[in-house]
């Protein structure tokens, strides 16, 4: 065995071990799965060792990505909500929605799309499942929990992609992004702006987008891409705000045999 993959296996089992802290619930149970639509990418605040050099990385709350697929799959692994990612021991696997349901999380949504351009970004990422995940990388994320490198902040970006370029192999959020440029979708292109003369001699600036190398791409970029609307389960269901129960008020209690009697309120 190459002694370069021997020792990325070895890292990437005591990268992906949690940590003592747990994360915060942001919705609550069930609605993460009945909000969720097909195409969306659902963002995931890790506690592992590995999801903290994500995160310095990247210098965001973010880091794991995976791309929800409904019922496609319902077939073959017998789920009718779930979402495809890349796991750093596993590879590109198949999981429930309810794996997340109890953690930090995010969705972010793409606008615009088709139906059969939905299926498209879900059928790429199906496609992907069994591959490995890039373990070259895992060599280069491993000095971030030892040492501070001495790298320029707009330089770390590109850390992401040290040792990738196998075509066979992924990390989470390159793997979205590839499903998304199948179909042209922007999550953070490069932009420029050029002057285009027209035939009465009359100029306009236009935007000519550039799509960037997928294996730059971080978790993060789907929550500050212009072009995915960020949604929340709690405000999708109907939030009210005045139907909510407070620890430190006071509810009354009705009581045949006499005035109404005060007992503490119990409440998230």
């Amino acid at each position: 065995m190459n002694p370069l993959v021997w020792l990325g296996r070895k890292l990437a089992h005591y990268l992906a071990k949690p940590r003592d802290h747990g994360s915060i619930r942001t919705s609550r149970s069930g609605l993460l799965a009945a909000t969720l639509r097909k195409g969306d990418v659902l963002l995931v605040e890790g506690t592992s060792r590995f999801a903290g050099a994500i995160r310095y990385i990247t210098q965001s709350t973010w880091s794991h990505s995976a791309l929800y697929v409904g019922d496609a799959l319902k077939d073959s692994h017998g789920g009718a909500q779930m979402l495809i990612e890349a796991d750093v021991s596993e590879g590109v696997r198949a999981v429930p929605v309810a794996r997340y349901a109890h953690v930090h999380t995010r969705i972010c949504r793409p606008v615009g799309l088709l139906a059969s351009e939905i299926d498209t970004v879900a059928d790429y990422a199906i496609s992907r499942l069994g591959q490995r995940y890039d373990l070259r990388n895992i060599v280069d994320l491993a000095r971030y929990l030892i040492t501070e490198p001495p790298v320029p902040q707009r330089y770390r970006r590109r850390l992401l992609a040290l040792g990738g370029g196998d075509p066979t192999r992924a990390i989470c959020s390159s793997l979205i992004a590839a499903a998304f440029e199948a179909v042209r979708y922007p999550i953070l292109p490069d932009i420029e702006v050029v002057e285009v003369q027209g035939e009465a001699g009359d100029a306009w600036a236009q935007e000519i987008l550039h799509i960037r190398d997928s294996r730059l791409f971080a978790p993060r970029d789907f929550d500050v891409s212009p072009y995915f609307r960020i949604v929340k389960p709690t405000l999708e269901h109907g939030f009210d705000p005045h139907t909510l129960t407070w620890a430190d008020r006071t509810r009354s209690i009705p009581d045949d045999t006499g005035p109404a009697t005060h007992a503490p309120a119990t409440g998230v």
